[in-house]
């Protein structure tokens, strides 16, 4: 009994001592960002990207046709900076059917993420197709189905793709595409969409994923991974070469409550405190990296050596808090912009200075 108490006292003097250290940012949610037209409704935000005139892309869930499960449901609309609509991208394309990820090159195309066709597509800055990687299933194939999580998994093809999560690039043009829920690998294409090499499988070591969700790349071309089912960023030269890997060991308050289910009692895998749903690398010179969780719902704010600068929200409905971010962009350490799943809808947060 005596011994529980100690081991008890000393969990409680590291946890408050660990939040303690670990500095709330204050910040504001802007009230009713987006303008959208009377009949356009978002579904689950699942990506938000700005690109360099500050216009703001959100891919959601929205648009839905057909059913409860196999329905198509992806929708790619931009906006301008004051957040009014501009227009919708991509209607009725080929490759919509599960919406996951948008992101901005440098040059302002504008690249998705699809997890229900396993396909990734690059617009250019007028709206229309210019590169397509993966291939969907044929609607005509006999046995088109769900793709199946077999143990062990399938071989990985090259230049295909298994519920395909985000893309991100280096200086040179090469793309990083996290591949994604069941290949659990990041492939490499060059900037004319040549293959060029992969590396990954599932697994918990390092240089192993279990859903690699979340990609970015920093001004020393590292490339980050949010290994979110093994609760940890690692990162890589551009090569694959591992370079390290680090947790977000933020304990949760008491009272934190979860945006919807029960509340995790695991402190690993996708629901527990510190695991990286989305990462967000900012522009220089001076780069921080920011990361969401899904539980306690959560952004944390990072050197990209991994130290915890502050943290900020928690999980809820009203503004300012968050169900289950997605995708985060951030154009300059102190504003973000959130998507978020359970709350269809995105966020503009601007935040107070932290010394």
């Amino acid at each position: 009994m005596k011994h529980s108490f100690v081991v008890f006292a000393l969990l409680f003097v590291t946890t408050a001592f660990a939040q303690q250290q670990t500095p709330e940012i204050r910040f504001q949610s802007v009230p009713d960002f987006l303008k959208l037209p009377p009949d356009l409704y978002l579904g689950e935000a699942t990506g938000v990207a700005v690109n360099s005139k500050g216009h703001v892309f959100v891919f959601s869930r929205g648009s839905t046709t057909g059913p409860a499960y196999g329905a198509a449901s992806a929708q790619l609309l931009e906006f301008a900076p004051d957040g009014k609509f501009i227009r919708e991208i991509g209607h009725h394309l080929y490759a919509w059917s599960f919406a996951h990820t948008v992101k901005i090159d440098r040059d302002d195309n504008v690249w998705v993420t699809d997890k229900g066709s396993d396909m990734v597509i690059k617009f250019n800055p007028e709206g229309r197709v210019a590169l397509v990687f993966g291939r969907k299933q044929e609607a005509s194939d006999e046995g088109t189905e769900p793709l199946k999580h077999v143990k062990p998994p399938l071989p990985p093809v090259d230049g295909m793709f298994r519920q395909v999560t985000d893309v991100a690039w280096d200086s040179a043009g090469n793309t990083f595409i996290s591949d994604g829920y069941i290949n659990s690998r990041v492939a490499k294409v060059d900037k004319d969409g040549n293959w060029l090499t992969s590396w990954g499988e599932p697994g918990a070591q390092p240089g192993q994923f279990n859903v690699p969700h979340s990609i970015a790349v920093d001004a020393h071309d590292h490339i980050y991974v949010a290994d979110r089912g093994n609760r940890r960023i690692q990162v890589f030269d551009t090569a694959g070469k591992f370079l390290r890997q680090f947790t977000i060991d933020v304990p949760a308050p008491a009272d934190a409550r979860p945006a919807i289910g029960n509340k995790p009692t695991s402190t690993t895998g996708t629901m527990s405190p510190g695991a990286p749903w989305a990462i967000c690398i900012t522009p220089g010179p001076n780069q921080v990296l920011y990361a969401s969780d899904a539980f306690p719902g959560r952004i944390y704010k990072l050197t990209l050596d991994g130290k915890v600068l502050g943290v900020l929200g928690k999980s809820g409905k009203p503004l300012g808090q968050f169900g289950w971010i997605h995708e985060i962009a951030c154009p300059s350490e102190n504003e973000l912009f959130v998507a978020e799943l359970l709350n269809w809808r995105i966020q503009k947060l601007s935040l107070e200075a932290t010394h």
